[in-house]
Order: C-alpha cells, then sequence, then structure tokens
C-alpha cells in the first residue's frame, strides 16, 4: 500500500523566496498556495523509513539556504503514531520554528537541570529558560587542560579522575563551567611531538595519557607510589615518560583483568555501541607499531582501508586489539564519571572541537572522498603569526559531506554530546571558509581561502594585471598572485603581498589598483558568499545537538560571521587585547554582547603576568587607558593589578566569564611560577610545540587555600551565579 504524507506550512516569503522540506537527507521543493500556504506531498511504500526521520523547513533563494527551521520534528513526534497505525493520507499543518532570542537557555546545559542545583546561599536555582533569559543569568568558569591538572592521585599528569576535584573547586568558588582542550588520541610518533591536542588520530578515541590507573585495574603499590612521586614532582608534563609507563602498567592491568571485564554488560555495551569506529582505531594503533609509522600511505596492502581486511588484521591480533578496546572502555567511563560528577555539583564540562584532524588519522585513512589530501589547513597572519600558521590538516570536502547531509559532522558532535553540555567551535571560520595550503608548502602566506571567488585572467587585465605574462605570479612567496589549485586559470591575491620586494617594485598606479583589489577581495567580495557557505552547514549541525555551541572568532573576521553567530545564537569570544572593532585597541568588557564567552587570554596566548611583560608601550596605554591609572606602569602585574583585570571581566555583560586558571590565581603570587612564561600552554608561531604545562599547586591545596573564598567572593559581588 502506497501511504502519502502532506506537509503543509505558512510562512509569507518576500519575492525570490521559496519553501523547501528537508525529510532526512532529502530536499523537497513545496509549492506556493493562497494565504502564504506552502505544501510538499511524499509518498511511500515503507512508512517505517520516514516516520522518525528527522524534517524541517528551510527559506531558500536561487537554490541558496536563507535560513531554516532552528529543531527538527519527525512525523512521530508530530503526531505519535507509530509506523503501524499511520493512515493511508496523513495531513501536517507545521508551523515555522524560528530561532528564539533566548535559544541558549533550550540546550542542555539548562534543560537538563545542571544549572538549577541549588549551589547553597546566595545562589538561585532557575529552571525556566525565559526566567533565566529575562533576568540576564550569568556565571563564571576555568579553562584548563586535562593535562595541567595536578591533584594528589596525579601521574604526571593530569587525567579525567583529576576533573572530579577540579570541579569541586570549582563549586566551591561558586563556578559553572569547566573548559578543557580536545581530549582524543594523538598519539603517531610516540615522541612529545604528539602533545600537541588539535592534530588528533581519531574523531572517538580518547588519549590514553587520560586514564586514572588505579580505576583501571592498576595496583597502588610501593612502586606505583614510587613512581608518581617522581613524576609529580616534575614541574610540567614529561609526555613520552608519563605514556611509557601509562602504557605499561595499563598492559599489566590489561592481562590480569581482561578475561573479567569482556564478560560484564558494561564493556560489551560500550563494545556495540563504539564498534563502528573502535575496531579500525585499533587496526590503525595496531598498523601503526608493526610499520613503525602512522602515515597510512606506507602500510603496504592496508594503505587503503578495507573492512574485510581489518577484520583478518584483528583476529591475527586479538590480544593488541582487546588491548587498546580495554583502555578506550575505561577512558569512556572515566570521562562519563567526570561528568557526572560535576553535574551533581552543579558544574558543566565545556569541550573542544578542532577545526581539523591529522592528515593521517583513522577518519582521512576510512574516509578519504571527505577530504582534500592534497592541501593543508592553516590561518592567514595574525597577531599571533606574522607568516600564518600552518597546521597541516587535510581540508574538507565539504561538497561530498553534504551528500548525506554531513552525517560525519553529526556523528562526531553526538560522540561528544556523551561528555559535554557546551563547546568552543576552534575556529569557527573554517566554517565560512578556511585558509588552504598546497600539499608541500611551509608557510602560511603560501596559502589562499576555500572555498572562494578567484580573479579571471580576464578581471585581473582588466584592473591593470597580465598574470599570463607570468611577471606576476612566479612560484615563490615574492609573488602578487596565486593560482586557484582546482580551477586553472583564476587567480588569488597573495596574502600580505604589500611586504613584498615585487609589490615593492610596482609603479604608484599599479600599487594603487592593487591596494584596490586586494581590500576588495579580503574585506568585501566573498561576504555573502562565505554566509551561504556557513548556513549551508552550521543549521544543520547546531540542530543535531543539545550542546550550547561557543565559537572562536578571533581573528580576520568577514562581517558575516558575526551576523550569521548572531542568528543562530552561537555565543561569540571576546578577549580584551584583541579587540573586534579595529579602531580600538582593547575592547571594552562592558560593551560585551551578552550571548558571549569573555576570557582574559587562551591557551594560544600570553597568561596576564606574561602579557605585562612583553610590550612595555601596550602595557603603559593599558595602565591609563583601561584601568585609569597616571604615571608609569610598574613592571610586574601584581596581585592588585590582576585582580583589577579580572574584576572588569566577571563584571562584563557576557553570559559566561571563563578565565585561564593560570589568570585566577594570579592574584596570589604563591600560587603562580616565578617566571610568567612558564605558565605558557601554547605558543602559535613555535611548531612543533610542547604542550606540558602544569598548575603549580594541587587542586586539594587550592581547596583549603583562602584564594577560594576571595574568589567566590569575587564572583558573587559580580552577580555570577
Amino acid at each position: 500500500m502506497i501511504m502519502t504524507i502532506r506537509f503543509k506550512i505558512e510562512y509569507r516569503t518576500s519575492w525570490g523566496e521559496e519553501i523547501v522540506l528537508a525529510l532526512g537527507d532529502k530536499r523537497i521543493a513545496m509549492s506556493y498556495g493562497e494565504g502564504g500556504i506552502w505544501t510538499a506531498e511524499v509518498r511511500t511504500r515503507t512508512p517505517e523509513k520516514i516516520i522518525d526521520a528527522p524534517y524541517h523547513y528551510e527559506v531558500r533563494v536561487g537554490g541558496n539556504l536563507l535560513r531554516r527551521e532552528w529543531k527538527n520534528r519527525s512525523i512521530s513526534g508530530q503526531t505519535g503514531l507509530t509506523a503501524e497505525s499511520l493512515p493511508a493520507r496523513l495531513e501536517l499543518a507545521d508551523a515555522w520554528s524560528d530561532v528564539p532570542a533566548n535559544a541558549p537557555f533550550h540546550k542542555s546545559a539548562f534543560s537538563g537541570g545542571t544549572f538549577s542545583v541549588q549551589q547553597g546561599e546566595g545562589l538561585e536555582a532557575m529552571s525556566d529558560a525565559g526566567e533565566m533569559y529575562r533576568k540576564g543569568w550569568k556565571c563564571a568558569g576555568t579553562a584548563i587542560p586535562v593535562f595541567s591538572i595536578r591533584t594528589r592521585d596525579s601521574f604526571g599528569i593530569g587525567d579525567f579522575h583529576d576533573l572530579k576535584k577540579m570541579a569541586e573547586w570549582a563549586a566551591a568558588t561558586g563556578q559553572r563551567v569547566l573548559q578543557i582542550l580536545p581530549v582524543n588520541d594523538t598519539t603517531a610518533t610516540g615522541t612529545w611531538t604528539d602533545s600537541y591536542p588539535y592534530s588528533a588520530n581519531s574523531i572517538y578515541a580518547l588519549h590514553p595519557q587520560f586514564v586514572y590507573l588505579p580505576e583501571a585495574g592498576v595496583r597502588r603499590d610501593k612502586a606505583y607510589r614510587t613512581l608518581q612521586a617522581e613524576l609529580e614532582a616534575l614541574p610540567q608534563v614529561d609526555y613520552e615518560r608519563v605514556n611509557r609507563e601509562k602504557d605499561r602498567l595499563m598492559r599489566k592491568a590489561f592481562a590480569a583483568n581482561w578475561k573479567k571485564t569482556r564478560e560484564t554488560e558494561d564493556y560489551k555495551n560500550f563494545y556495540n555501541d563504539n564498534k563502528f569506529w573502535l575496531d579500525a582505531y585499533c587496526a590503525y594503533r595496531i598498523l601503526t607499531v608493526t610499520n613503525g609509522t602512522a602515515d597510512p600511505a606506507k602500510w603496504g596492502k592496508y594503505s587503503k582501508f578495507s573492512k574485510s581486511r581489518i577484520e583478518t588484521l584483528i583476529g591475527e591480533n586479538r590480544d593488541e586489539a582487546d588491548y587498546h578496546s580495554y583502555v578506550q572502555y575505561h577512558l569512556n567511563r572515566q570521562l562519563k564519571e567526570a561528568r557526572d560528577y560535576a553535574h551533581s555539583l552543579g558544574v558543566i564540562l565545556k569541550g573542544d572541537l578542532p577545526i581539523g584532524v591529522s592528515r593521517t588519522s583513522v577518519d582521512a585513512w576510512q574516509n578519504p572522498s571527505q577530504f582534500h589530501l592534497d592541501s593543508q589547513a592553516g590561518a592567514p597572519p595574525d597577531a599571533f603569526a606574522a607568516d600564518g600558521q600552518n597546521w597541516g590538516f587535510p581540508t574538507y570536502n565539504w561538497e561530498k559531506m553534504a551528500e548525506d547531509d554531513f552525517a560525519w559532522w553529526k556523528q562526531r558532535l553526538s560522540n561528544m554530546e556523551q561528555f559535554f553540555d557546551a563547546f568552543r567551535i576552534d575556529h569557527i571560520l573554517g566554517f565560512f571558509r578556511i585558509w588552504e595550503i598546497p600539499a608541500g608548502a611551509k608557510s602560511g602566506l603560501a596559502g589562499h581561502f576555500n572555498p572562494a571567488l578567484p580573479f579571471s585572467e580576464d578581471e585581473l587585465r582588466q584592473r591593470g594585471f597580465d598574470v599570463t605574462t607570468g611577471w606576476y605570479t612566479e612560484d615563490s612567496l615574492n609573488t602578487l598572485f596565486l593560482e586557484d589549485q582546482r580551477r586553472k586559470g583564476y587567480w588569488h591575491p597573495r596574502i600580505a603581498a604589500q611586504n613584498t620586494e615585487r609589490y615593492r617594485n610596482l609603479p604608484q598606479w599599479q600599487k594603487d589598483a592593487y591596494n584596490a583589489l586586494y581590500n576588495d577581495f579580503f574585506y568585501r567580495r566573498h561576504n555573502e558568499f562565505w554566509r551561504q557557505s556557513a548556513m549551508r552547514k552550521l543549521p544543520e549541525l547546531l540542530a543535531s545537538t543539545g550542546m550550547l555551541a561557543c565559537g572562536e572568532d578571533l581573528g580576520m573576521i568577514p562581517d558575516c560571521v558575526p551576523e550569521v553567530m548572531s542568528a543562530l545564537k552561537i555565543l561569540s569570544l571576546e578577549i580584551q587585547r584583541m579587540p573586534k572593532d579595529p579602531k580600538r585597541e582593547f575592547a571594552d568588557t562592558w560593551q560585551y554582547p551578552y550571548f558571549s564567552v569573555c576570557a582574559t587570554s587562551t591557551h594560544d596566548m600570553s597568561p596576564l603576568r606574561a602579557w605585562w611583560k612583553e610590550d612595555r608601550d601596550v602595557t603603559q596605554k593599558f595602565w591609563n587607558q583601561v584601568l585609569g591609572k597616571y604615571g608609569a606602569a610598574p613592571e610586574e602585574c601584581g596581585p592588585e593589578t590582576c585582580r583589577s583585570i579580572l574584576m572588569m571581566h566577571l563584571q562584563s555583560a557576557s553570559l559566561f566569564a571563563i578565565l585561564p586558571l593560570q589568570d585566577y590565581l594570579s592574584i596570589k603570587p604563591e600560587l603562580c611560577t616565578e617566571n610568567p612564561d612558564d605558565e605558557r600552554i601554547n605558543v602559535p608561531a613555535i611548531s612543533p610545540y610542547y604542550w606540558r604545562y602544569r598548575m603549580k599547586p594541587c587542586v586539594e591545596d587550592l581547596l583549603a587555600d583562602d584564594v577560594t573564598a576571595s574568589l567566590r567572593a569575587m564572583i558573587r559581588e559580580c552577580g555570577r551565579k
């Protein structure tokens, strides 16, 4: 029997707009009728395949997405019917559901009740999204990498068990958020260069360094305690030794406990739920060791992923595959326990979604068509790196990803949602456009935007540049134009070309022409084009997750970015020393948007005390203009100065004030390292960089220190709850 479902929605469109029904991964054009009613009919012999499929409505102009409903529906959800009880003909009359003004308060951090937990005197328990939005509810949080946490249970590095103690400290200070860096496995070379947390070898696997050994079957005997004390005496992480020792001890625990573990319902459920990625990951770890390289291109017959070959490989290496599965099981369980414990204290975990994955990752090996492996992602020159950045990640083949409605991304977010209620979208600009560098090139200056609207040779000729002569385009960083990798005959102005000798030798009229062309290309030409690029991806991805999205929107920001983020209610990132207004040297914390995250610094920046010493002229201006102080600025950023800066951020209008732990502790010198630069997590201009910072005091000592009460009073005074 053929079943007919008639979808109907009222929407008053403007000229040129049309309504499209998005049902599963299909887009169905709707017909316009009187009174602004749009309709579409779907006929099916298999209603069971679509009754639970997500659907929503979209407004499109010329095929381009203008806006979409903010949430997905389903036929079963709308009607309460099952596939068996559906009539032969069904009509659904829907009303457009736009993104509400208080959309962030509908995400799991709020709707799940975590922020409604009564946390003692002075903290209200509000559960209604409208009430929290109307009252301008705000909270504070701490940003700290897991590897940086130090407790009395640590083993030379912070781990998921230590997150529980960190959550206790956050709750004791009146904070509600713990923001961490990515925690996915980055093991590739076995050296300290693997410490870079943004180059995951799997979007699913967690890093073995974060396992808490005693809860994974390791005995805390005398040898364990001796080694633990030795590693904990180090001021920073010894990445190679910690991972080597954890692997050694976990293998002993595996040998002693595996037979019992594999028979538990908990492990069986974990394996069945994660088999779709876990087997490939285990095979990847096996092949990395047996071939002496993490590059699948050098794995012979395994260089191209084959499910049947992988199954055979795992069968031949069953113990090793089971070992990696055992480690992932304990990591998964421990991170979930940390999440649950934090929730019991009214604290949420905020994760980090890296914009890229390693080009030698399991994901690129399994799904090469989803990536442009002939290219590298990076960033154009900015305040962090004058030559730009080359991250080495392959860029995404967004056209291919769109074919199954971005299933890879949705599954990635679904996996994160097990652990986090909010997430930071690393380099959100990558969803609008990415800085793409040809494979083999080293400098970020060799890159260009993708997608982009490069100039044709005719366009350039009309503007006074004949690239066919080759004079402007020789293959070096001294060129003015770069030819598009995938569209021959189309050219990108080279970033920072005004710094080249080639530019300096141009006559003035041609310099003026080039400047006009350059400014048009980088600041005007792409605004609507990039808006459409982001709108093809972000609304669909955000609708698939209950996590609250916060975007890292620093750097060279086109106008379309804040427009899209505002429309989709993605929280922006506000940094005082990196103002969004190019006319200001320092941002005004009082003018930050409500739906934002404010921070004194990020992991890519120097903490307050180190920043103070970097540029005396900048420090002096900040002292006089921002802090309103007279005379010469002090040589050091002392406790009172740090306190004043913290208060500015805690008093800001931002929904979240999530400050690095180093900057919180700067109000008490005894809790800080003697050299402020030792508290820096990363220097983007240095690659590779050793990510190894650890907090000086252990969390237990912080809980007993008067700094905790002092910070709690500051946070309360600033109205953060």
